[in-house]
C-alpha cells in the first residue's frame, strides 16, 4: 500500500498530460484515518465516473458494537451513514473544475427505503466501514487537471470521511433513535406471523403519495386511522 504523499506526488507528475495516464493511479493510499482506494479510473472525463472506496478501521471509526449488533441495526446504521456521507458530498460536488463529469462527487441515492446496500458496509465482526463512491476524475478537454483532482482528495473527501464516518464527529443521539426505530420495526416483523397478522400499519401513517412518481407523502393527506375493531396494540422494546 502507497501513500497519501505518493499519491499527490503522482498526481503532480501526471498533470497536463493525456487522460489515460489517470489510470496510473489505480491502487489504495494510506490517508490519515483511513484507506482510499481507486478501484476503477474512467476512459475520459465524459465517461462513467471513476470508483473509489475508503476503509475506516473499526478501532478508528469507534461505533459502538450496540449499532450494528444486529442485521437490522446494521443495515440501519449503513443507510444513515450512506446518507449523512451523501449530504456532504452533495456540498462539494462539481466545485472542481473541468468538462464532462469532472468534479462529481457522488454516492447511492437513498429513497425511503431503509435497505442493505453496497455502497456502504460495516464488518459486524470488527466494525470496519467501507463507503464507495463515484468521482469525476477532472480534465480540461481530455487533458488530465490533477490539481482539481487535488482537491477533491485532499480537501472534499477527507471533510465528509470526517464528518459521516467518525462517531465522535456524529450525533450520538440521532444514531441512537435511528437504531432504536430500526429495533421496533424489527420487533414488529417478528410478532405479525404469531398474532396472525400480515402487515402493520401505525395510525397516524400518511399513506397517499404526492404524485405517481414520487415516494414522498401527499402534503395534507388524510391520515390513517385503523377502525377501532381492527386496531392491535404491541408493546415495543
Amino acid at each position: 500500500m502507497q501513500s497519501s504523499t505518493e499519491l499527490r506526488s503522482l498526481l503532480k507528475r501526471i498533470d497536463h498530460r493525456g487522460y489515460p495516464a489517470y489510470k496510473d493511479t489505480r491502487g489504495a493510499y494510506q490517508f490519515p484515518g483511513y484507506v482510499l482506494s481507486i478501484d476503477h479510473v474512467q476512459g475520459d472525463p465524459f465517461a462513467s465516473p471513476s470508483k473509489v472506496s475508503v476503509r475506516v478501521a473499526g478501532r478508528t471509526a469507534g461505533f459502538p458494537k450496540e449499532l450494528y449488533r444486529g442485521d437490522h441495526q446494521r443495515i440501519a446504521l449503513q443507510d444513515e451513514l450512506t446518507r449523512q456521507f451523501g449530504r456532504r458530498a452533495d456540498r462539494f460536488a462539481f466545485k472542481a473544475k473541468g468538462s464532462g463529469k469532472s468534479g462529481l462527487i457522488s454516492v447511492s441515492r437513498c429513497t425511503q427505503e431503509v435497505l442493505e446496500r453496497t455502497a456502504c458496509h460495516i464488518d459486524p465482526r470488527t466494525g470496519d466501514v467501507v463507503l464507495r463512491m463515484e468521482i469525476g476524475f477532472p480534465a480540461n478537454g481530455r487533458t488530465i487537471n490533477a490539481r482539481e483532482l487535488e482537491k477533491i482528495l485532499f480537501d472534499f473527501v477527507p471533510e465528509c470521511v470526517k464528518h459521516a464516518l467518525f462517531y465522535k464527529n456524529m450525533d450520538a443521539g440521532r444514531l441512537r433513535a435511528i437504531i432504536d426505530l430500526a429495533e421496533d420495526q424489527h420487533y414488529i416483523r417478528e410478532m405479525l406471523p404469531g398474532m396472525g397478522l400480515c402487515a402493520f400499519v401505525a395510525n397516524g401513517s400518511v399513506l397517499p403519495r404526492e404524485s405517481g412518481i414520487s415516494p414522498r407523502p401527499m402534503k395534507g393527506g388524510v391520515k390513517f386511522q385503523a377502525p377501532k375493531e381492527l386496531e392491535v396494540t404491541m408493546e415495543l422494546p
